[in-house]
């Protein structure tokens, strides 16, 4: 046996004791994703409305999220990260992992999907949204992403918020009320939950801040798979 066939039997052995992963796989170093997340925990700025995940996208909208699995992985230990249905994951912050120089693999091959931070409006169990504080959660995700540097953002302005549901799912209600109007629906649309994500399509409603008054609340169903900001 070559030196060669060797190392990698070696490989599928290691891969083998844990979760069994595909022969070819996304990885991507967990040094590297830590340094892109910790900013958002080390952030001085207001950003009690909003959430930072890690996400896996899949790199065109033929592709499914279903059976993809995220493992941490480093020394003799394997963590698994589990997948929401946009794709997003806590990201553990974990010393050990870091200094060990782990690696977060994807049992996808690498042009398939990609992985990258992700900001959203953090879900309220109650499931209704003061206009107030969606407008303020919009304004936390854009200056973050200013913070960060991202170029797309620096000339963006808030316009709204989406919420996306399951694309079969039969529970995609939002509606705006107020004490001057009766609830209203908004319009439901397909695409995706968010502006950078090119993957899965949702059945989503979005609540453009210039199409309704001032004050009110947003009222949800059920839960959506993602609240994201809309910028124009």
């Amino acid at each position: 046996m070559t030196i060669t066939r060797l190392l990698s039997f070696s490989a599928i052995l290691f891969l083998g004791a844990g979760n069994v992963m595909a022969q070819e796989e996304t990885w991507t170093s967990y040094r590297d994703a830590y340094k892109l997340m910790i900013r958002f925990e080390k952030y001085g700025k207001p950003k009690h409305l909003i959430q930072s995940h890690y996400q896996v996208v899949p790199r065109n909208g033929n592709l499914s999220l279903d059976g993809v699995r995220l493992t941490l992985t480093w020394s003799s230990t394997q963590l698994e990260l589990p997948l929401d249905a946009a794709g997003r994951a806590v990201f553990p912050l974990l010393k050990s992992a870091y200094d060990d120089n782990a690696r977060l693999l994807l049992n996808r091959a690498p042009n398939l999907y990609m992985l990258q931070p992700q900001i959203s409006i953090a879900p309220r169990a109650d499931g209704v949204y003061e206009t107030a504080n969606l407008r303020a959660a919009c304004e936390q995700i854009l200056q973050y992403w200013r913070y960060v540097g991202k170029a797309s953002m620096q000339d963006k302005q808030c316009v709204g918020v989406r919420f996306s549901y399951a694309i079969n799912g039969r529970d995609a209600v939002v509606k705006f009320r107020s004490g001057e109007h009766a609830p209203t629906s908004l319009p439901v649309e397909e695409g995706s939950a968010f502006a950078d994500d090119s993957g899965a399509t949702y059945k989503t409603l979005t609540y453009r801040f210039s199409d309704w008054p001032e004050k009110g609340q947003i009222v949800t169903q059920s839960a959506p798979v993602a609240i994201a900001a809309v910028f124009k």
